[in-house]
């Protein structure tokens, strides 16, 4: 089943705010939250979407991935497996991500009272999120125009696998934090001028998380993640410009005793190409043509991206022609465009010639045909410069 559209979901358009979205989802959320609809799955299904919809568009740079690959960019999807399913999220990341949204006015206390506590009326959270990843990609520029897949290797932290995470030597090794009581936060009640005020802060033992580990995991002391590498799977969508930033949720750092891994930045950089250039969606490619082939006419083989081309050039073809070859460039990232090849023509003069072919040459030379006779249709060179990029 295909997925919706994340701005249909929530009820918003690509101008939002960051302000109107948050309402939009707040909106959405409230009216499917599993306190709401208990035992409805359809409203579940659509609480967990509004959610992913939430996670894309609040965040600037995977709204605008989203704006530009759509799904697969917004959820890191390039192949690799990463970010928000609408159908396979947790619920409890839900409630840890996005409680603050819903501040103290939820009428769900048991979720968000007290600005975004989790369930149990706690902030609790599981374990340290971990941070993000940048690697390089090169692509060559028949790779740009078609896209590819790549498979790189990432050195990172990874889960520890004696403890599946948690930093613990067995589960009889956690206890409830004495500090917070298990709460993963501290109350403090202040006397002031307008009466006794209440604050809430994370715990500064459990550091929100709510227990503590009294025996640590021997392989990992207590981090729950350990180093290793990773081969990652980047699908690289068709038009990637170079500097493009890609990203892949979830496959950088593992978080610490289980927290949530961080994100993979991909930043692409495009390989020069031996004989063309690109110039936005278009490639060029300078044809240098014998003397005697422009004024007979002949045909040639050029590259392109994905070969070779054959192009007829006509007698009497001057220095400074363009041909183009219609749809050999590169495909755009935001639209149906596509560039085209632009074949530059420069008529190769000899630089040093035999006292043969000078005697050739000057017999040429007093002949009608070689006298220059410009005509209207031979375009000067800035009109020629402005039609190759029209």
């Amino acid at each position: 089943m295909a997925k919706r559209d994340y701005y249909e979901i929530l009820g918003v358009t690509k101008s939002s705010t960051a302000d109107e979205i948050k309402k939009a989802y707040r909106k959405v959320a409230m009216q499917f939250h599993p306190d709401r609809n208990p035992g409805d799955k359809a409203a579940e299904d659509k609480f967990k979407e509004a959610a992913e919809a939430y996670e894309v568009l609040s965040d600037e740079t995977k709204k605008r991935q989203y704006d530009q690959f759509g799904h697969a960019g917004a959820n890191g999807g390039y192949g690799g497996g990463g970010g928000y399913q609408s159908h396979d999220m947790n619920m409890d990341d839900i409630f840890r991500n996005f409680g603050d949204v819903f501040g103290d006015e939820s009428p769900f206390g048991s979720f968000f009272g007290g600005g975004g506590r989790s369930r149990g009326g706690s902030s609790r959270g599981r374990g340290v999120r971990g941070s993000n990843l940048r690697v390089k990609v090169k692509l060559t520029l028949q790779e740009v125009a078609e896209g590819v897949q790549k498979k790189i290797k990432v050195k990172k932290f990874v889960p520890c696998n004696t403890c599946s995470g948690s930093g613990a030597k067995d589960k009889s090794s956690f206890s409830n934090c004495s500090t917070c009581g298990g709460r993963g936060v501290v109350t403090r009640v202040m006397n002031t001028m307008l009466g006794q005020m209440q604050t809430q802060t994370t715990c500064p033992t459990c550091h929100g998380e709510g227990t503590t580990i009294a025996h640590k995991c021997g392989s990992c002391h207590g981090e729950g993640r350990v180093s290793g590498e990773e081969t990652i799977t980047i699908d690289i969508p068709k038009g990637a410009t170079d500097g493009i930033q890609l990203s892949m949720n979830g496959k950088g750092n593992a978080g610490e005793r289980g927290g949530a891994a961080g994100d993979l930045v991909i930043n692409v950089e495009e390989e020069a190409h031996e004989f063309l250039q690109r110039e936005g969606l278009n490639v060029i490619y300078e044809l240098h043509l014998n003397f005697v082939d422009a004024c007979l006419g002949t045909s040639v083989e050029v590259p392109t991206i994905s070969g070779k081309a054959k192009i007829n050039i006509a007698e009497g073809t001057q220095s400074g022609k363009v041909f183009r070859l219609k749809g050999k460039g590169i495909p755009s990232l935001q639209s149906y465009e596509h560039g085209d090849q632009l074949i530059h023509v420069n008529v190769w003069t000899p630089k040093a010639l035999s006292a043969e072919e000078k005697k050739i040459l000057e017999k040429l030379k007093t002949s009608p045909n070689f006298k220059p006779q410009p005509g209207k249709e031979e375009k000067g060179f800035f009109n020629k410069v402005r039609d190759m990029f029209n």
